[in-house]
């Protein structure tokens, strides 16, 4: 489910829908040392979450403590071009496999 928490979206959804991952939306991460519930409960009900919208250290730190293992955001790389993209993704995979 993407962008959790934001329109429409309930928590009763959760308990209905057939997911196993849930987005939490970039506003929730914005105040996230605050208020951690969502990742809290995600995690009662076996969810994987994805944080969206991490910009800083403090903010990545905080939700590996969570156990959050799964982001996006500025902090790891700003948006590019997808042959940018597409050649970033072909030298990681290539770092991997050579060790």
């Amino acid at each position: 489910m993407d962008d959790f928490g934001t329109g429409y979206s309930s928590l009763s959804y959760l308990r209905h829908l057939p997911i196993d991952s849930l987005k939490i939306d970039r506003s929730f991460i914005k105040e996230i040392q605050n208020d951690n519930g969502i990742i809290d409960m995600a995690s009662h009900l076996n969810v994987n979450v994805v944080a969206e919208g991490i910009e800083n250290q403090e903010q990545f730190d905080f939700l590996s403590k969570l156990n959050c293992s799964t982001g996006q955001g500025y902090y790891f790389c700003h948006p590019l071009p997808s042959e940018e993209a597409n050649n970033k993704l072909q030298n990681k995979a290539l770092e991997n496999i050579s060790g």
